[in-house]
């Protein structure tokens, strides 16, 4: 579901083609108008402005916004004008190539998609880029977090509400046996069980462990694994329970402290809008008592913040 705020005036992906031709001529770039115009789009406008803007200037538009934008802005534009499943391919590929590597985000995009959306961008990843996402993977990512990125992408799961109880029980007893009961941890239980089951089993699942063993899972998940296979395992996991509290939970601590992280910023505001963000606008206000615009213009600035906060829309 997107969030975008409806543009005042109704226009065509002519008339947009043209006005951003116009916003990139003369003397320097005018970033107001190209704001304004791209980030009041969903992804069938964009992608007919790029094909207008191919056809009457024989120049591709994405060589030309980034000519014309530069740092937080240029990147958040840029990833904003492919469709979700292209943006998800992007931002696995950046995390997954030697020169831009980012494992964290890869693994974040992968563990908290649907496997219909993972379908989905494995098939425009191979397609784009040449080389199947397995391939990318086996020569990035190492160890268990490997072998569970390796599962979690081939096997196909289940979609819907439906779960079993006695299935529950049955996995909260190996997860148990693989490590809190063990000395050491049985990683490859972790790997089969968090790869197989569906959300909704592993919800149960969440529920039937803390009601046998008095512990909460994820608890356990941070006892017995480390790094990266850690990092999986929890996005798989709490993903499972309620995804748009995970990124709201992921939105504050890129904003939390000293600093603030752009690049998680830029992937998750970008990459969510236009599917669950009025759901995470709306679990970061309960969890942290302030709207996730207001957050978001304290740690931003200029032509970048009001790009940011017209994808987010009204600010409740």
């Amino acid at each position: 579901m997107s969030t975008l705020s409806v543009p005042p005036v109704p226009t065509s992906p002519r008339d947009d083609a043209i006005a951003l031709y116009r916003a990139f001529k003369g003397f320097g770039c005018d970033m107001a108008a190209v704001v304004n115009i791209l980030a009041h789009r969903d992804a069938t406008q964009r992608a007919l402005i790029q094909q207008e803007y191919r056809v009457m200037y024989s120049d591709d538009i994405l060589k030309r916004l980034s000519s014309e934008l530069s740092g937080k802005l240029e990147t958040s534009v840029l990833l904003w004008m492919h469709d979700p499943v292209g943006r998800d391919a992007i931002v696995v590929k950046q995390g997954l190539s030697a020169e831009t590597k980012n494992l964290q985000a890869a693994t974040e995009v992968i563990c908290s998609r649907t496997p219909s959306q993972i379908q989905c961008f494995k098939q425009l990843y191979h397609s784009r880029f040449g080389v199947p996402l397995e391939h990318d993977i086996e020569m990035q990512a190492s160890g268990d977090h490997k072998k569970l990125l390796l599962a979690y992408v081939s096997t196909p799961r289940y979609e819907g509400l439906e779960f079993d109880r006695e299935i529950a029980a049955k996995d909260s007893k190996a997860l148990f046996k693989a490590g809190e009961k063990k000395l050491g941890t049985d990683e490859k239980t972790f790997i089969q069980i968090f790869s197989e089951r569906s959300r909704a089993q592993l919800a149960a699942i969440i529920t039937a462990y803390q009601d046998m063993y008095g512990n909460s899972l994820k608890k356990a998940v941070k006892g017995e694994t480390s790094g990266l296979f850690e990092y999986a395992l929890l996005t798989i996991l709490c993903c499972s329970e309620n995804p748009a509290r995970y990124f709201a939970k992921v939105l504050h601590k890129a904003m939390k402290g000293l600093g603030t992280d752009d690049t998680t910023l830029i992937r998750v505001i970008v990459t969510r809008t236009e599917i669950d963000m009025q759901y995470i606008k709306a679990e970061y206000l309960k969890k942290y008592k302030k709207t996730l615009n207001d957050a978001v213009h304290s740690e931003t600035s200029g032509h970048y913040r009001t790009f940011l906060l017209s994808l987010l829309g009204p600010n409740r």
